[in-house]
């Protein structure tokens, strides 16, 4: 199908944002999911300055780049989180951050993803791609004993939170993308259900289709985007290798950092890992996702000036299969061919 392909730009803040604009079009990218951190995109600075989305339509038309999402997972993850410390500094923008109160912290920053959507408007943008942290992801080993009124009030936090950051999506016209991942609100299969269920399936709030930290958690990807068809709002292209079966690697990473072969499992290329990909493109296209499809590059085993290529060719080549003209169920439907 003729889907776009982009490069999330993420792992690439460390660029300048022409000179990400630059790579992504020589390479042969179709355009860019953009990062709201280092200089790619400036939330503040897109509502504030008259002519700053103007600047950035400029550079992707200079390289001949579109957009179809940004992405602010770093403020998001500040909006829930039960813990707030020295982590969340290290990625927060200083006026996110502030006096570092935990609840100080928590309301700039649903304020900010709030307009993170009035700046997609702005960009003629419709998605907006990211985390929302969790106030229960810190009970997920269930010890001390978890009560149920616990994390069933930490879903009534989420929403309670999250209710009124959707309402200016809606207002603007925007969707808000979840990305299903570890330290999450929805984490895996049933927590997603039960996330849905906790904003009584409001259509502003969709997913980000991401694959490899399923595979990591045994969960099988094609069928979750054939169970959440109505809600896959962007596809990030991502793979895992799960390499436990020693007897000392797990599957929780053991605090190693990434790319170390201690590690019960990492990120690898595109291709090279455990994510079965033809099942997942066909169940794209059996659902008619047409939107982008986002490279996101985190192999800390690969040089990302070749790999960043190498992904973008790999994922043509699956963007290329293409569904039947017409269904079997239709086919047979019709009845015996006639003399």
């Amino acid at each position: 199908m003729a889907r776009p392909i982009t490069l999330f730009t993420g792992q690439w803040a460390d660029l300048p944002f022409e000179e990400v604009c630059r790579l992504a079009s020589e390479w042969g990218y179709d355009g860019l999911e953009i990062a709201c951190w280092g200089d790619h995109f400036e939330v503040d600075r897109a509502l504030a300055e008259d002519d700053y989305v103007a600047g950035r339509k400029a550079v992707l038309d200079k390289y001949g780049l579109k957009v179809w999402a940004i992405s602010n997972h770093l403020v998001g993850q500040a909006v829930c989180d039960a813990v707030i410390d020295a982590r969340h500094e290290a990625i927060l923008p200083a006026r996110i951050w502030g006096d570092g109160s935990p609840e100080g912290v928590r309301a700039r920053a649903a304020a900010e993803i709030a307009d993170t959507a009035r700046a997609a408007a702005r960009l003629g943008v419709r998605t907006v791609v990211g985390f929302t942290g969790s106030s229960v992801w810190h009970t997920v080993a269930m010890f001390p004993p978890v009560p149920e009124a616990m994390v069933e009030a930490g879903y009534r936090d989420f929403a309670d939170r999250w209710n009124p950051i959707l309402d200016v999506f809606d207002e603007v016209g925007v969707r808000f993308a979840f990305e299903v991942h570890p330290s999450e609100i929805a984490y895996d299969y049933w927590t997603t259900v039960r996330m849905l269920e906790a904003l009584d399936h409001r259509p502003a709030f969709g997913l980000n289709w991401d694959p490899s930290h399923f595979v990591w958690q045994d969960l099988d990807p094609a069928a979750f985007i054939l169970d959440f068809r109505d809600r896959i709002y962007h596809v990030d292209c991502k793979d895992a290798r799960v390499r436990t079966g020693d007897g000392r690697r797990g599957r929780l990473g053991s605090h190693l950092p990434w790319g170390d072969p201690r590690r019960g499992w990492d990120f690898v290329s595109t291709g090279f890992g455990d994510v079965p990909w033809q099942d997942c493109f066909r169940a794209l296209n059996s659902i008619g996702y047409t939107g982008p499809i986002s490279v996101e590059w985190e192999d800390a085993g690969m040089n990302r000036l070749h790999g960043a290529v190498e992904a973008l060719e790999f994922v043509r080549r699956l963007n290329a299969i293409e569904p039947p003209a017409a269904s079997f169920d239709s086919a047979f439907s019709s009845g015996p061919a006639k003399d």
